[in-house]
């Protein structure tokens, strides 16, 4: 490819609606453009990283047995009906309730002996217009399904590793089966996707999952049922302790949540911060919202800042497990300006349901080995999580097994979300002067300048590199422009790729070219003559 020609609009300043680090390089160096709110356009040069990067994908997927396949997207749900319908399985694998493609075509299997099968596609991602790897396994059974979990654990772990990302493998929330899923979070300071890391025993979770020790409570006998006592102006947990001697682990917080359209009570310590995955995950709610205050006066005859669930019946009720055997505690009254002190949880409150609601924060204590836990803000890029056989048994999957029994199809999944990765590889690798790119997803592999494109011996000089290089099957770009020298080596430095080569006058009258690579190193001169396979080793080390 010729500069020339190539469609490289670099920047010179960082755009305003840049984002993240890696957004706003991508950006400058003339990979992507916004085309509208929430839409960027992939140009040439990042057309190109990406198709390394899942090339990169394809070839660690082909190794363990992957196929690829294009299977047509999801099918939406089914519009809701003027009658009751039959309900429709739930997709695990992210389909907003439509069928399993993947499923419907393993209608074709016959026999258990052609398990396992494991399949993938590129395509759109759900409600994204980014690409995603979406894969599956299908397994005759459980021991089937682990097996094809670890296999695609090592293949993201490899992919990873290749693409240049120091990616932490983090417990999360397990699939339909109660299979393991694993995260694929990396670090990254614009990330939204926390893990909660242990350094001392190596524990990674996302907050869902992170398990910390709570320090144990110890609780005086308190009176024999609940006192009421006026808290004029009180709204938050630091006012009630600061005014009245009730510190935050003395209390009882009392949130209102809607799940799935029902009014429920959250009970939570008053120092501790409720995790909505986590009670996302304890209760199986689809739908998950905090209560409007009208709601609440309506359900309870208070506002926020004296609520409680002492006498509460007919609505729900959640509890944190560090709330079980308390006495002697704080909660509101339900009526406006007033709290109730010596409640005794089991006594005074019915809990339809214990769960770990807790948010876990840095510096608690991890629950395996003590040491103080650490947030690490990461963006998730790829998950592996076990879908079980309910995909298998909407579409009809079923194969016959060793003694001839017909037993659904029991699947896994795999995903990694390929334009993220890209972002992410350039926020990890990058400096003051632009990308960085691993040679592995380089758009190029060498940047070819010619520094007086107009003198006749640089050119033809550049010409004959150029052309040897190609012939080594090198993927290089020469920059032809009549631009003056500073000007292509900022735009070689802005868009990373991972080697510069300098024809100039200077150096052709000694018989040599400059070699730098951009990663850091130092610039050598090497025979013109000696070029090619100098170039070679150098990409190849």
């Amino acid at each position: 490819m010729r500069w020339s020609q190539a469609h490289i609009p670099t920047l010179r300043d960082d755009p305003a609606e840049a984002g993240t680090p890696g957004r706003r390089l991508l950006l400058r160096a003339g990979h992507v453009r916004r085309t509208g709110p929430g839409r960027d356009a992939l140009l040439p040069m990042a057309f190109r990283a990406r198709a390394r990067i899942m090339g990169i994908v394809r070839s660690e997927l082909d190794r363990i047995g992957g196929q690829e396949m294009l299977p047509p997207s999801p099918e939406p749900p089914p519009a809701p009906a003027a009658e009751p319908a039959a309900p429709v399985p739930a997709d695990p694998a992210g389909a907003a309730g439509g069928r399993d493609e993947f499923a419907v075509l393993a209608l074709d299997l016959q026999s258990y002996r052609r398990l396992p099968q494991r399949w993938y596609r590129f395509g759109p991602a759900p409600d994204q217009d980014t690409t995603a790897l979406d894969a599956r396994s299908l397994d005759i059974d459980r021991a089937g399904l682990d097996a094809s979990l670890a296999a695609f654990y090592d293949a993201l772990t490899r992919i990873f590793a290749r693409l240049g990302l120091p990616v932490i493998a983090a417990e999360a929330p397990g699939g339909a089966d109660g299979s393991a899923s694993t995260a694929f979070r990396c670090p990254a300071e614009s990330g939204t996707d926390p893990v909660v890391q242990c350094p001392g025993c190596g524990a990674a979770a996302t907050p869902e999952r992170a398990a910390a020790r709570v320090p144990e409570v110890v609780d005086g006998p308190g009176p024999d049922s609940p006192e009421p006592f006026d808290t004029p102006g009180v709204r938050t947990i630091e006012d009630l302790a600061a005014g009245y001697g009730a510190p935050g682990e003395r209390q009882i917080k009392t949130l209102v949540y809607v799940l799935d359209g029902r009014l429920t009570l959250v009970l939570l310590r008053g120092d501790h911060a409720l995790d909505e995955g986590r009670l996302r995950e304890a209760t199986g709610a689809a739908a998950v919202r905090a209560a409007g205050a009208e709601e609440i006066r309506a359900a309870l005859g208070a506002l926020p800042g004296s609520l409680g669930a002492v006498g509460v019946t007919g609505l729900p009720v959640v509890a944190d497990g560090a709330l079980r055997g308390r006495r002697a505690m704080v909660t509101g009254a339900n009526r406006d300006d007033v709290h109730l002190r010596g409640v005794d949880v089991g006594r005074d409150i019915e809990v339809g349901a214990w769960a770990a609601l807790r948010a876990v924060r840095a510096g608690d204590p991890c629950a395996r080995c003590g040491a103080p836990l650490r947030v690490v803000r990461a963006v998730e890029l790829g998950r592996v999580t076990g879908l079980g056989d309910g995909p298998a048994r909407a579409a009809g999957a079923a194969v016959p097994d060793a003694d001839g029994r017909r037993v659904p199809l029991v699947m896994g999944g795999c995903g990694l979300a390929v334009e993220r990765a890209m972002e992410a590889i350039v926020e990890h690798h990058h400096d003051e002067r632009g990308i960085v790119w691993p040679v592995a997803v380089a758009p190029y592999q060498v940047a070819l300048v010619v520094a007086q494109s107009g003198d006749e011996a640089c050119a033809r000089a550049g010409e004959e590199l150029y052309a040897g290089l190609a012939a080594a099957g090198i993927d290089v770009i020469i920059d032809d422009r009549s631009e003056r020298a500073g000007v292509k080596f900022r735009d070689a430095e802005l868009t990373g790729i991972p080697v510069r080569v300098t024809v100039g006058r200077r150096g052709l009258a000694e018989g040599v070219v400059e070699v730098t690579p951009r990663s850091g190193g130092e610039t050598a001169t090497v025979p013109l003559d000696a070029a090619v396979p100098a170039i070679r080793e150098l990409l190849a080390g």
